[in-house]
């Protein structure tokens, strides 16, 4: 049954088996798909339901988390305004629908008869709010590694996508630069590093011509190097 048609929610087990995980605690699921239109529809002195909202609040920490740590983990180059730009284009509402919508999860939630009637299962802020609960409700059942297992295998190219689309590698900026003279020769040396074993800084220079253009620092050689590139490219009036 589509979404278009669907007065009521499919049963819950069905989205266990879609998502792969089967709940030790099928309120905490129930919880996450249950909209506020249903529970003020529903309301009884004697019964108290709870809606998504708070597992929403929770859940938006935990996407945070698992996705900074694959982004920081994955791709060292970034620097603090890149990784906060490539979080929250992963983040965002739409990105969040999108993953809602894979796994058809307004067919799965509870509604009242108004936001039924309207399309709420549809409405993108919803479904995306939706997804955050889904990921609470997992993280409060069975911690963060079970939703990583979950998240990251959906999410990953969405992340990629947006990493990729800030055009980083100044490293291949600069040897495209470089490579319109032929004569000209770009080399990397080392300048040294420092620190603890487990907390290296690494320092890089890099030389056109053997004159120095740029001078990077980082967590890694490829980091270094790549700072030492954007030097580079600024000194061309070509870092953005």
């Amino acid at each position: 049954m589509s979404q278009k048609t669907l007065t009521a929610p499919l049963p819950i087990e069905e989205l266990e088996n879609k998502i792969g995980y089967t709940y030790k605690n099928k309120e905490l699921l129930l919880t996450a798909m249950t909209h506020s239109s249903y529970c003020n529809e529903n309301r009884r002195d004697d019964v108290v339901i709870e809606d998504n909202e708070r597992l929403e609040f929770l859940g938006d920490s935990v996407l945070s988390v698992i996705v900074s740590d694959y982004i920081f983990r994955l791709y060292g180059e970034l620097n603090e305004g890149d990784l906060t730009r490539t979080r929250a284009a992963s983040v965002c509402e739409n990105a969040l629908h999108d993953l809602a919508m894979e796994i058809d999860l307004g067919s799965y939630m509870r509604f009242g008869h108004g936001e039924a009637a309207t399309r709420g299962r549809l409405r993108k802020s919803i479904l995306a709010d939706a997804f955050e609960a889904l990921l609470a409700s997992m993280y409060l059942d069975s911690g963060l590694d079970k939703v990583r297992e979950f998240l990251l295998p959906r999410i990953k190219h969405i992340v990629d996508k947006a990493a990729h689309g800030w055009d980083t590698d100044y490293k291949s900026r600069l040897q495209k630069l470089v490579q319109q003279t032929p004569e000209e020769v770009l080399e990397y040396r080392s300048a040294g590093e420092e620190g603890p074993p487990h907390d290296r800084i690494f320092r890089f220079e890099v030389y056109l011509n053997s004159n120095l253009l740029g001078v990077g620092v980082g967590r890694s050689k490829r980091e270094a190097e790549q700072q030492a590139a954007k030097q580079a490219l600024a000194f061309f009036g070509e870092e953005n």
